[in-house]
């Protein structure tokens, strides 16, 4: 068992990561008030993990409630379903939530603490690596709108983030490459020798070799521990996390939300501005052609689909959360472990990527 500690004042937190954590009462019980628990969860999710958890939290008699799984619920009604279950069974402000599951249930279950009786303390049990490494981490939580994903929202730090890389032995393949988006991620903009150790470790990763989860999540979770701690509310450095997400967040909002997985999205859009940081000599060639051979060797696509348009592209990329006074922000790669956050970028460069020129 490794704990990590996100050092932001009073809001400070633990990230415990270690395999059967989930049932350990003890990881839990620290963290809890004396109010009333509910668990959140999905109907994926639910049947492998629920009754495994309610056993670790057995002494705070925990209710629940399972709300359908996808990225197309995420949304204000499924989050009406949450606040009518605590409503109508008499749940307070010092009750606590526990999200169960991946980032679309952590998502919604932290914006849901955010907003219940103005305000409630909420940990989160990741069960997807794409949550593991990421989204439970740092406190952003949101939902999707018909404009934009994760358009409504609020920073809302969980009381801990309990990690047990032992769920994903029941993720999904496709689940699982998705996740490997978001590390593949981390290697680019923060730390080259993760990228490195990605390029000779991807195939263990997928083969969910044990020891070989533990280095990936534990190395994500510092980084992204460091970089919330420097930028609890996306001012400035946190940005850099955002790699691949304009252009993907552009691609399921095209799409629609689930036909492609968060991650796969992202991928695709990791390739996309490094094409970019390539087309400005920013990126060098050869480095391009190394992320490009990552994520497909995750199982990830480094392509856009050919449905979504340049003109869909450009719409949805405007209503990114990066924009200022109307100037479109990117997140660019430029080397392995280095990247920026620029408006200053080659506006034909991005158009020819769009537009799939060749380069």
């Amino acid at each position: 068992m490794n704990t990590l500690n996100v050092p932001l004042g009073t809001r400070s937190y633990q990230i415990h990561i270690g395999s059967g954590a989930l049932t350990q009462p003890e990881l839990f019980s620290v963290h809890l008030q004396k109010g009333a628990v509910c668990i959140i969860t999905d109907d994926r999710v639910g049947p492998l993990y629920l009754a495994k958890l309610e056993q670790a939290l057995a002494a705070f008699e925990p209710r629940s409630v399972a709300v359908p799984n996808g990225e197309r619920h995420k949304n204000w009604r499924t989050l009406d379903m949450v606040f009518r279950f605590l409503l109508k069974n008499g749940f307070g402000r010092d009750a606590t939530l526990v999200a169960l599951g991946g980032g679309v249930i952590g998502d919604l279950t932290g914006f849901g603490a955010a907003c219940y009786q103005r305000g409630i303390a909420y940990l989160q049990v990741p069960t997807t690596l794409l949550a593991q490494v990421d989204a439970a981490i740092g406190g952003k939580t949101a939902i999707n709108h018909v404009y934009g994903k994760n358009m409504i929202g609020a920073f809302h730090q969980p009381r801990a983030v309990v990690v047990d890389p032992g769920t994903l032995v029941t993720l999904e393949p496709r689940e699982l490459s998705s996740g490997l988006a978001e590390v593949i991620k981390y290697g680019l903009i923060a730390d080259e020798d993760l990228f490195l150790w990605l390029e000779g470790h991807v195939q263990e990763l997928l083969d969910r070799d044990l020891p070989a989860l533990n280095h990936a999540i534990n190395r994500c979770c510092e980084i992204k521990a460091a970089v919330v701690a420097e930028d609890e509310q996306e001012q400035g450095r946190r940005a850099l996390l955002n790699l691949g997400h304009t252009f993907g967040h552009a691609i399921e909002r095209a799409l629609g939300y689930g036909e492609w997985l968060h991650g796969e999205a992202v991928a695709a859009g990791i390739a996309m501005a490094a094409e970019v940081s390539v087309r400005m000599d920013w990126l060098k060639p050869a480095e391009y052609r190394r992320i490009c051979r990552l994520v497909e060797r995750a199982g990830l696509p480094n392509r856009p689909p050919a449905a979504v348009t340049p003109g869909q592209f450009l719409e949805y990329m405007q209503r990114d959360k990066k924009v200022r006074q109307g100037r479109q922000r990117l997140v660019l790669p430029k080397g392995i472990g280095q990247a920026v956050v620029s408006d200053d970028f080659d506006a034909d460069a991005l158009a020819d990527t769009l537009t799939h020129k060749p380069l």
